[in-house]
């Protein structure tokens, strides 16, 4: 629930429009939802609890990591959030998932390439005033990009996409240096040996997010060596996340430009 919805259930109480007892209803599952599956099916009791008041608190919504769920027990817990008039994003959902979402929810969007499926909020968040500019080193970082620029979009953030702009061809980076410069705040994704945060945070004084991917060879042990570099980054204040965690990116970033736009 936003605080514009919690505002106006509470604004039809004091006008007289809503009675105490009809506004309790409707904030009855606040802050946390149960869902139980009634078949039981070896799953605890409930297997999900959700929480419909983290919007409320901190600004970004909860979402919905597919792994390790059944694609009707994602169906059932994002039907929770529509029912809620809160939408949903669902994250590393493989192609059942994604069928079955789609099937249930004919204005979800899908991203295949981002492997996340989406229904927007009946009241879509409030565009943020900074820009998140998403700078993928190669084309195969292109997944956690996406994942990145899907989320942050989602959530608000005006987003421009920079991809291809590794350090093998360190020309198609400074050729886009004035992108770089405008953005708020810029995400960089990288694997192999995870240089271009450094090459990026040497040139911009903006904050940025440096996101490991698991992309390379042998040697960088699935996204480690990249990570270790970033973390070890020579230029200073380079903020890092988790291997492949362009989600966990985004919602970074969108914390970021709260404060900014909140600021201003």
């Amino acid at each position: 629930m936003t605080r514009d919805a919690l505002l106006r259930v509470l604004g039809e109480v004091a006008a007289g429009r809503s009675t105490p007892e009809a506004a309790a209803d409707r904030l009855a599952w606040l802050p946390v939802e149960l869902v139980s599956d009634p078949a039981g099916n070896g799953m605890p009791d409930p297997y999900a609890r959700l929480d419909h008041h983290r919007l409320l608190r901190g600004g970004i919504p909860e979402v919905v990591y597919c792994p390790g769920k059944t694609a009707s027990q994602v169906v059932e817990i994002c039907g929770r959030f529509v029912a809620r008039g809160g939408g949903f994003l669902a994250t590393r959902a493989d192609p059942a998932t994604r069928s079955a979402l789609l099937a249930a929810f004919p204005a979800a969007v899908e991203s295949e390439l981002a492997r996340t499926v989406h229904v927007e909020a009946e009241r879509p968040a409030a565009t943020l005033k900074g820009t998140v500019l998403i700078a993928a080193a190669g084309t195969a970082d292109a997944p956690v990009a996406e994942e990145a620029a899907v989320t942050a979009k989602l959530f608000g953030n005006p987003v421009e996409r920079l991809y291809d702009v590794g350090v093998a061809g360190l020309h198609r980076l400074l050729a886009e240096t004035n992108a770089l410069r405008e953005a708020s705040i810029v995400i960089v994704v990288a694997g192999m040996e995870g240089a271009l945060a450094s090459v990026v945070g040497g040139l911009i004084g903006t904050p940025v997010i440096a996101v490991p991917t698991s992309v390379g060879y042998g040697a960088s042990f699935g996204g480690v060596a990249a990570l270790l570099a970033m973390l070890n980054s020579c230029a200073a204040g380079v903020t890092v996340v988790n291997i492949d965690n362009g989600f966990g990116a985004a919602c970074a970033a969108t914390r970021i430009n709260l404060l900014q736009s909140h600021a201003t």
